[in-house]
């Protein structure tokens, strides 16, 4: 009688500690199968171009712009992105007479509105980006009425000033043959949001933002990009 409850009770003891196993092995496994899933649908990838358009007219006009960015898809339509920079000009318009240089830089993402089924890569997107730049400015000539409503010009001296705007983005992207270069093209619709003063004075040149004497302007890029 008692081997018979000790066999029973080891039965039993068999009988739940094989339950408990299958158990944790089951929710190990399901855990195992929900990051390989998670790290399939979320695998990042990186993609560097540089504005080579801007580059090459840099060689022929008074504006010197270098541009680069980099970018990682953080699932198939999401990327992030981010923009560096270095830009260089003049204004001379309407009795003034400027020039500023810095360095500025972009951060934000767009979203792939429509891609190629053989390639998720290539496509329209659009998206948004915040950006920044601290640079260097200086009047050479800044038209005042005077006296008699005669024309004056004043100069103001060299000096640190930081300006920051929003950047809208419409583009598409599409790769060279089977290579892993891409080809990249966007219009950016800029509007500055916030910026530094000298004497009062809004600048009129805005290294990354562009030229103007209002808070709106346009940019476009064409990049040459590599994908890693």
């Amino acid at each position: 009688m008692k081997h018979h409850l000790l066999m029973k009770a080891k039965l039993i003891f068999i009988c739940i500690f094989s339950l408990i196993s299958v158990s944790v092995f089951s929710q190990k496994k399901m855990e195992n199968n929900k990051q390989d899933s998670i790290k399939w649908k979320y695998k990042p990838n990186f993609i560097v171009g540089v504005d080579v358009l801007n580059i090459g007219t840099s060689f022929f006009g008074d504006r010197k712009f270098y541009q680069g960015f980099i970018s990682s898809r953080i699932n198939k339509r999401i990327h992030a992105v981010l923009d560096v920079g270095y830009d260089r000009n003049i204004y001379q318009k309407n009795g003034y007479d400027a020039k500023a240089d810095g360095f500025f830089a972009k951060a934000g993402g767009f979203y792939m509105l429509s891609t190629d089924p053989e390639n998720d890569l290539n496509g329209f997107y659009a998206g948004a980006k915040l950006a920044g730049s601290v640079y260097t400015q200086e009047y050479m000539a800044i038209p005042v009425k005077g006296l008699n409503n005669e024309g004056v010009f004043v100069t103001l001296d060299s000096s640190s000033q930081s300006s920051y705007w929003f950047e809208a983005a419409l583009g598409a992207r599409i790769q060279v043959f089977e290579s892993n270069f891409f080809i990249d093209v966007n219009l950016q619709p800029r509007y500055l949001v916030y910026t530094t003063k000298q004497d009062d004075i809004t600048p009129m040149i805005v290294p990354g933002f562009g030229k103007s004497s209002g808070s709106f302007t346009m940019g476009f890029s064409w990049n040459l990009a590599y994908k890693f």
